[in-house]
């Protein structure tokens, strides 16, 4: 039962922020008065899926208050969405942040926003104050519902506004947004992450997990469905822990056994999965789906399971080939994705061979490899047997290669078939459409405009690896 009290907080959160979207349209209408042109904004995202669906929902808000969206950050607002997973990710913003200070110098009435996952790190925000102080907005990953709030304070403001929390409960529903495609979309099921990897700093980030009600998250996509979507993606950084956190526990096969029954959705994806809470009954569901597409991304970081205990992955070498076994039998044609680590603190030359052993026997379609970024504050990072960065980097230049071969074999099995495609974009090439199967395979092929969004039947005639070349199916 959701208790009515709140179901109040949550509405007077929403109306609240939407009395500031309100007062900053007014703000902004009065300027375009001034200026004689419309207002512009620049908004660009670094990092995963759940960072993309929390842009949509900044645009959202953006585009009621009055702006128009540019790709060019010579706008009158510059938006960064952060990630933090890797070193690379901070020191690429850093290094826009340059950029970006050149064109302010330019245009003084420029404001520049950051939000994300890096300004949940207080020795980012530290540096921000000292070092960027021409940034107009700093705010974290905990208080995104405040955005119209946040924004309007920052139009009658010449001080920087820093508004960093440490963690919330709240979920607020029903704001703006404004999505990428108008036949596919993510869904936030849960924010949040409890699992404390040795290495990763996304609970630190994102704090502790928080699962939306399953009422709301129905509604949500019978509302997308209303609106043209027939394919969605369930966003979490593990989904298969869904709904632990909810008064009334309801597990993420349960849910998804409840948007099965949506009229009018086609497909329905989902990542991440956490090998440790991959249940039978999630699997059973799959089976059994006529909607859930065969793929599944299932990250396996390492194959030793020596490592594995150091990173605190909850789950040994034999137990992940297990479950890709108990996976395969029940769902012969899966895809089977993953993410690999290489060079994690005390990893071996024994120890990286028990990886490429899993690579062998799992059978992925594609990997997603990764040489081990040091994140302060983590466990790991206070690690003294670190890994030299040139065995590190022989040993990952091994695994892909392999990860390379072992695709291409894979995704081969198609080749001759005919597959039904989600139409998602036009490629470079004129001409030229991509889509992907339900198996996740990216497919190229001749098209028009007009199948944008719709599913078509394509051969697929040339296996290029990691995607295919393919053809409309008489």
């Amino acid at each position: 039962m959701i208790k009515d009290t709140e179901i109040k907080e949550t509405q007077n959160e929403t109306e609240r922020q939407r009395s500031f979207i309100e007062l900053a349209r007014a703000l902004t209408q009065q300027k375009m008065q001034t200026i004689g042109r419309p207002l512009t904004y620049c908004l660009t995202t670094f990092g995963c899926q759940m960072n993309e669906k929390q842009s949509e929902a900044v645009a959202g808000i953006m585009d009621e208050i009055g702006y128009v969206r540019q790709d060019s950050e010579e706008a009158d607002v510059v938006i960064y969405n952060t990630c933090t997973v890797r070193e690379n990710a901070n020191l690429k913003v850093y290094g826009r942040l340059g950029h970006l200070h050149s064109l302010k110098d330019q245009n003084p009435d420029m404001k520049i926003v950051l939000f994300g996952c890096m300004m949940q790190e207080p020795q980012v925000v530290e540096k921000i104050k000292k070092t960027y102080s021409f940034v107009n907005l700093v705010f974290g990953t905990h208080n995104i519902f405040k955005f119209a709030e946040l924004f309007y304070d920052m139009l009658l403001s010449d001080m920087q506004i820093v508004d960093i929390w440490e963690g919330t409960d709240q979920i607020v529903e029903d704001l703006p947004t404004e999505r990428n495609y108008t036949f596919k979309s993510g869904v936030n099921i849960m924010f949040g992450c409890n699992n404390f990897c040795s290495y990763c700093i996304v609970p630190y980030v994102r704090g502790r997990e928080r699962s939306r009600k399953p009422e709301a998250i129905v509604k949500e996509v019978e509302r997308l469905v209303a609106d043209g979507v027939s394919e969605v993606m369930l966003l979490g950084q593990n989904v298969n822990s869904y709904g632990k956190t909810l008064e009334n526990p309801v597990t993420f096969a349960q849910l998804l056994t409840m948007l099965e029954e949506v009229e009018g959705l086609k497909r329905i994806r989902f990542m991440t999965s956490h090998p440790k809470d991959l249940s039978d009954e999630l699997i059973e569901v799959m089976a059994k789906s006529k909607k859930i597409c065969h793929h599944l991304h299932l990250p396996l970081q390492s194959g030793s399971s020596r490592v594995l205990k150091e990173m605190n992955r909850r789950y040994d070498k034999e137990k992940y080939l297990n479950l890709v076994e108990k996976i395969r039998t029940a769902i012969p044609d899966i895809s089977l994705t993953t993410d690999i680590i290489v060079g994690f603190p005390g990893e071996t030359e024994e120890d990286f061979q028990e990886t490429l052993d899993v690579v062998k026997k799992a059978g992925y379609d594609t990997a997603f490899t990764f040489i081990y970024s040091k994140r302060t504050g983590t466990p790991a990072a206070a690690k003294e047997d670190q890994v030299p960065a040139d065995v590190t980097k022989e040993r990952f230049n091994r695994l892909l290669a392999l990860v390379q071969e072992q695709g291409r074999i894979r995704s081969s099995r198609f080749a001759g078939t005919v597959q039904e495609v989600l139409v998602e974009e036009e490629s470079k090439e004129k001409g030229i459409f991509t889509g992907r199967t339900q198996y996740n395979l990216l497919v190229h092929f001749p098209a028009d405009e007009s199948l944008l969004g719709t599913y078509v039947n394509v051969k697929l005639e040339e296996c290029k690896g990691f995607y295919y070349l393919g053809s409309l199916a008489d």
